[in-house]
């Protein structure tokens, strides 16, 4: 039995193919015979830059709202550091968050 890690990235809308790309890519999203297996859904991020900071969107100093993609898929545990990095690359936030959740078996229940 192999243990899979859901992975949550939030990214905008112009990047969501390129980090779907990436994800597959590095080996997540994968179900059988289909690649790119993922569940997206839109809203809206809100964040406040330092002065130090170097957003890709917003002003810094303030608080900002900015639609934004939530992307869900998975990979293998063993993918994980690669498919972090992977999404790193390909994401164009200067801190990009990933929500990494251990999923389990319905079959070790």
């Amino acid at each position: 039995m192999t243990e899979r890690i859901m992975i949550v990235v939030t990214v905008p809308p112009d990047a969501v193919e390129q980090v779907l790309d990436a994800i597959s890519a590095a080996g997540g999203g994968i179900i059988g015979n289909y690649t790119h297996c993922a569940f997206t859904n839109a809203g809206t991020g809100r964040f406040k830059p330092s002065t130090a900071a170097n957003p890709h969107v917003g002003e810094k100093g303030h608080i900002n709202a900015v639609e934004e993609v939530r992307i869900e898929t998975f990979c293998e545990r063993q993918a994980v550091k690669a498919l972090a990095q992977a999404i790193r690359e390909a994401h164009p936030y200067e801190e990009p968050v990933i929500y990494l959740i251990p999923l389990l078996d319905e079959n070790a229940l």
